[in-house]
């Protein structure tokens, strides 16, 4: 009897360890370099290390529902040179540059032209974007101005809605009839304008 009760208990033993839940995961460890924050506010020429996270722009913004990181959550991971935490990160494209973040912030700093700064970075790296028409319509208005040096928002609209599929099908109709309302109340011109300082326009997109 001895000898099988003694049997048992190693049995019993390996059955419990296998059965036990595997230990966490060590916490990653953040190293914050001061690298990457200098190189982004020399190109973007805003001063992100001013932020000292009061998230005044973040209570503001009205699009936070929708992101997934707030705003000041950007700034931070800026702040502390993890770029690889923004890649593939919604909130750059969903800003709509509102500027409410600016006008709250009490050291002023641009988030609007930061985040336009991180959608051109993440799209010249080639990161996946999950907000792909956001990104197409982006490059489209971008596209235009330089043409330009204002946006003919007829052509801005019918190259989104051909790449996007907004021209065929049952949106058809209705993107129509919105464009006809907007030209009979004057906010749909039927030819493009354009700045006069051409050479001042090509210089600023070289």
């Amino acid at each position: 009897m001895s000898h099988t009760t003694g049997g048992a208990a190693p049995e019993t033993a390996r059955v419990q360890a296998a059965a036990a839940p595997p230990p966490p995961p060590p916490e990653e460890v953040i190293r914050p370099s001061g690298r990457w924050l200098a190189q982004v506010e020399a190109a973007s020429g805003v001063k992100a290390g001013a932020c000292f996270g009061c998230k005044k722009c973040s209570n503001g913004c009205p699009l936070t529902f929708a992101m997934d990181l707030h705003p000041y959550q950007v700034v931070r991971y800026l702040q502390l040179g993890q770029m690889q935490r923004l890649e593939g990160c919604r909130t750059i494209w969903l800003c709509a540059s509102c500027q409410t973040c600016l006008t709250r912030c009490p050291n002023q700093v641009d988030l609007p032209r930061l985040m336009d700064f991180l959608k051109e970075t993440m799209a010249r790296r080639g990161q996946a974007v999950e907000e792909e028409r956001t990104l197409l319509f982006h490059q489209l208005f971008l596209k235009g101005v330089a043409k330009r040096g204002r946006v003919f928002e007829g052509e801005l609209m019918a190259g989104y809605l051909l790449k996007t599929g907004g021209a065929f099908g049952p949106e058809a109709l209705a993107n129509a009839k919105l464009g006809l309302i907007m030209f009979r109340k004057g906010r749909l011109k039927l030819l493009p304008a354009r700045i006069k300082d051409r050479a001042w326009l090509k210089e600023l997109f070289k």
